[in-house]
């Protein structure tokens, strides 16, 4: 964090300095609101959970270096007590961006992708100076500002993914962290659920579009009719990427190889270039496009960038991470998540990476529920059924309870003699059939929403040794 006394601290937050805390001392650690990751000169932020109150941790993390504690209460140790430690840890953040004024400031949202994204843009822009990014999926009122915190003097760049559950929550944290480039990549169903529909999402994602300066630059789909609808609801420039005829950044002789990693040309006003991804999936081929428009408008030349989306993988777990066993099973963890558009998108990737013709792999996709998706629940699910028998992979195994048998059902329909599925109740149940039937050679694919849990799955499948095959998760 860029170094700031108490006393800053206190007024960026509208705080007060309590139990011997001195104004004049500086932070000069990181903020941290988990006690064991305390060190020297760092600020521990005590919020109180539904089954931990941090206020309990506040002397251990004294003990640990902490210089004080933001807190809603005395806690006994030097702190700087607020009404409100969430909205206080936001204007922190706020405060320290302010300062970071050599810093450009990337924001990203979309209904899927966000993440392999955020880490492909990161990838490219540290090849133009120190870049400080979102971890993992740490993308809410937390997250955003833990991660802005982490900004130092040298930092180039701050990335940032946002996501939102409400009407208001991404123009929420763009206040937290102005950004100078937005980038909307889809609007998709994931969260329809919460938002009643796909125009209530495009309305929430295009928050972040409306929140940029008039010297800023909108990065936006041209494949997706409600993204490129936002260019209307921005003042800043607009670029545009995609397969569109009118995309600034486009993609040209889009191929697959054997194992499913996307190749294209990379053709932008400034010149074109060759790309081979690492990465899994032709869904990528529009990742890497708003990838690169975002590094170009940062000053990346277009074979400079083309070299690095080629070197990139992907660092975020369980998303595409493709692992070959000893024996030539291979397993694709992209258990982190999933959505109707998202399991699409893994489900072709698999049939890529089984190949055609003689030489054919088995596939098999271990699919879980998809929450959030409201009303659409059981017709989304049994569309994602019939989908793995149009593709003709070897077999679905649904997992789980109702959505899972809508989802075996849908198959069981599309499919010719009731062989291409089958219902388990767990995910040892799954394991259990897995291990029994898998045979050298095959594609195991696992995806469902997050707290299904699936992970357990490929973990149990690669318990007995594997190596990583390229451009697995770094």
């Amino acid at each position: 964090m860029i170094a700031l006394t108490l006393a800053e601290v206190a007024a960026a937050v509208g705080g007060t300095l309590v139990d011997g805390a001195d104004p004049a001392v500086l932070v000069t650690g990181t903020v941290e609101y988990d006690s064991r990751l305390v060190r020297p000169g760092g600020l521990f932020v005590a919020f109180a959970g539904e089954r931990v109150d941090g206020h309990d941790f506040a002397v251990r993390a004294v003990d640990a270096g902490a210089v004080a504690v933001l807190a809603a209460r005395p806690v006994g140790v030097p702190a700087v007590l607020v009404p409100d430690v969430l909205d206080a840890l936001g204007k922190l953040a706020r405060t320290v961006v302010g300062r970071a004024t050599g810093t450009s400031v990337v924001a990203l949202t979309g209904s899927a992708g966000k993440t392999s994204t955020k880490d492909l843009i990161a990838q490219l822009l540290r090849h133009r100076g120190e870049t400080v990014f979102t971890p993992g999926s740490l993308n809410n009122e937390i997250g955003h500002p833990m991660t802005a915190l982490k900004v130092e003097p040298g930092t180039r760049h701050l990335v940032l993914e946002m996501g939102a559950r409400h009407k208001g929550d991404i123009q929420y944290l763009t206040t937290i962290t102005p950004p100078v480039i937005g980038l909307v990549l889809n609007v998709g169903t994931a969260h329809v659920g919460e938002f009643g529909s796909k125009e209530a999402i495009a309305e929430a994602k295009g928050e972040l579009v409306e929140s940029l300066p008039a010297e800023g630059v909108a990065i936006l789909n041209a494949d997706d009719p409600l993204v490129r609808a936002m260019s209307a609801r921005t003042r800043a420039r607009v670029v545009l990427f995609g397969e569109a005829r009118d995309a600034a950044v486009r993609a040209q002789d889009v191929r697959l190889d054997s194992t499913g990693r996307p190749s294209f040309t990379l053709t932008t006003p400034a010149g074109s270039a060759p790309v081979q991804l690492r990465l899994y999936g032709e869904h990528h081929v529009s990742n890497a496009l708003a990838a690169a428009a975002v590094a170009m408008e940062l000053g990346l030349s277009v074979d400079d960038t083309a070299a690095a989306l080629g070197e990139a993988g992907a660092l975020s777990r369980w998303r595409m991470e493709v692992v070959d066993r000893a024996d030539g099973v291979t397993v694709v963890n992209d258990a982190y998540n999933a959505n109707p558009d998202s399991m699409r998108a893994a489900l072709r990737a698999l049939v890529s990476m089984g190949g055609r013709g003689p030489g054919r792999r088995r596939t098999w996709a271990v699919l879980g529920e998809m929450r959030e998706l409201g009303e659409e629940s059981f017709a989304e699910h049994d569309a994602i059924g019939r989908l793995v028998v149009r593709l003709d992979i070897t077999k679905l195994v649904a997992v789980g309870g109702r959505e899972a048998a809508c989802m075996e059902l849908g198959a069981r329909n599309e499919g010719s003699w009731g062989e291409e599925s089958v219902l388990v109740s767990d995910a040892d149940a799954a394991v259990e059939l897995l291990r029994s039937q898998l045979r050298p050679g095959d594609v195991v694919l696992v995806k469902a929403s997050r707290s299904v849990g699936l992970e357990k799955v490929a973990e149990a499948l690669l318990s007995d040794g594997t190596r990583p095959t390229d451009g697995a998760a770094l």
